[in-house]
């Protein structure tokens, strides 16, 4: 029984990342038609926020919900992984990664009010974070104590300054068309 809890826990952790992914690209196309003339605002706007809607209530939310459950039901299942150090920090950026489901959220609210408070670049950086807590996340699963928790987080420093690097070489070039 084990491995098919296993099994639905990995398939709705990928459905819960490609919502979060998903939702934040739609929240840059969404900030960025706000600079088009009407009526093009207005309808890009509108057909956003079906799409934002439908993502996140068909599939995003679903998916986070379906992925908890089948995670805790993993700990009850093995309740000695909760006495392991390499659970207690993949559980603290589980709980980051709800964090940020629910900031997405109020970013949904606040686009819905016309509000938009972060540009297209701070919205780029942002979806990198969901990257971050994911290759955090993975690496601490498949590596368990085996990891050297030194290399560990230089690697995840490393590995967040590329992201970042990223995002601003990309802008770079955006803007230089």
């Amino acid at each position: 029984m084990y491995d098919y809890i296993k099994a639905i826990h990995i398939i709705f952790v990928v459905c819960w990342m490609a919502g979060l992914f998903y939702i934040v690209r739609l929240f840059i196309y969404h900030t960025e038609a706000q600079q088009k003339p009407e009526p093009d605002r207005r309808i890009l706007s509108e057909q956003f926020e079906i799409m934002e809607r439908k993502l996140w209530y068909i599939i995003a939310v679903p998916s986070m919900v379906l992925t908890l459950a089948a995670g805790i039901t993993m700990l009850v299942m093995v309740p000695a992984w909760l006495h392991q150090g390499w659970m207690h920090i993949k559980l603290t950026f589980v709980l980051g990664l709800i964090g940020y489901h629910h900031i997405c959220q109020s970013k949904i609210k606040q686009m819905r009010k016309g509000i938009f408070k972060w540009t297209s670049t701070q919205l780029r950086i942002w979806n990198e974070l969901a990257t971050i807590f994911l290759f955090a996340i993975v690496f601490l699963v498949v590596l368990k104590n085996s990891l050297n928790w030194i290399f560990g987080v230089i690697g995840i420093i490393v590995f967040s300054m590329i992201i970042m690097s990223a995002v601003k070489i990309y802008k770079y070039f955006r803007e230089k068309r």
